[in-house]
């Protein structure tokens, strides 16, 4: 890589929730990629796409609750794959998943995904990745139809596979999750994913027997009525992306359209609700 890049390296105190948001926030500023760390993240953007005020519409960096240092540094090249190399690590889940890159051992689960997560969000580190993973460990999706939305690197819908559903669509409204979901999906030799761009709007007589959306607060309070819509009879939801606080809020509105919830996992705050629709 060839292009001359800008490093902010950001230091961030609590580190959560505040440096997802930071991530978040940086990408639609149009930082390309980002390399979290023990202390915070560092984040990358070409040079001639770095501006003096580059860093004004970052609304986390105006909230009092965290304290958010950075220093910048000019970085003539970036090689991505060392910088994953050094920083991504492999996970296991429930001991029976095993979420890596490609430069990691496999360590011989009965679940392997191989992932090159890029700049896309998903790699299984985050709570809410996480807890998605449980519950499809729990799920029989033998045959299934199935909807990952808010794809990020694929790795839910590429699991979803693993575990036999019969078709999986995979959306994301980032024009890099969705290079990066194609990438990946056909890395772990998953051809019957489908990956669109876009959002809920693609739904459109679309029926599928799971909808996985691990998205923000916001999104899911938009966009519960169209998947229930989406739900064919005894169908689950499972949503994420959101904090505990938020329990009450997400379930009155999805009660509204007849999904039950039937299990909530929590993780350092985050949460994972499995609904049902009847």
């Amino acid at each position: 890589m060839s292009n001359t890049y800008v490093a902010y390296d950001f230091t961030v105190t609590p580190k959560e929730p505040a440096t997802e948001i930071l991530i978040a926030e940086l990408g639609l500023a149009g930082f390309e990629s980002f390399v979290e760390n023990e202390s915070g993240v560092t984040a990358y953007i070409q040079k001639v796409d770095d501006r003096s005020d580059i860093l004004e519409g970052i609304f986390v960096l105006q909230n009092n609750e965290f304290s958010i240092s950075y220093e910048k540094e000019e970085i003539a090249q970036v090689n991505w794959n060392a910088e994953w190399e050094k920083n991504f690590q492999p996970i296991q889940v429930n001991n029976l998943v095993s979420i890596r890159a490609p430069f990691h051992e496999n360590p011989g689960l009965r679940y392997d995904i191989v992932i090159e997560p890029k700049m896309s969000f998903g790699t299984g580190h985050h709570e809410t990745t996480h807890m998605m993973v449980q519950h499809l460990i729990d799920l029989d999706l033998q045959n299934k139809k199935v909807l990952d939305m808010g794809c990020g690197t694929g790795i839910l819908a590429i699991f979803a596979a693993l575990k036999g559903a019969e078709s999986i669509e995979a959306i994301d409204i980032d024009e890099w999750c969705y290079k990066n979901s194609l990438e990946n999906c056909e890395r772990n030799n998953c051809n019957h994913i489908s990956v669109y761009q876009g959002d809920a709007s693609l739904l459109v007589n679309k029926h599928y027997d799971l909808i996985i959306a691990n998205i923000n607060r916001n999104i899911l309070l938009e966009d519960i009525k169209t998947y229930v819509n989406c739900l064919n009879t005894n169908g689950m939801v499972l949503l994420s992306g959101f904090y505990k606080e938020d329990i009450t809020t997400i379930d009155k509105e999805a009660s509204k359209y007849g999904l039950i919830l039937e299990k909530a996992l929590e993780k350092n705050n985050w949460v994972s609700l499995k609904y049902r629709y009847m």
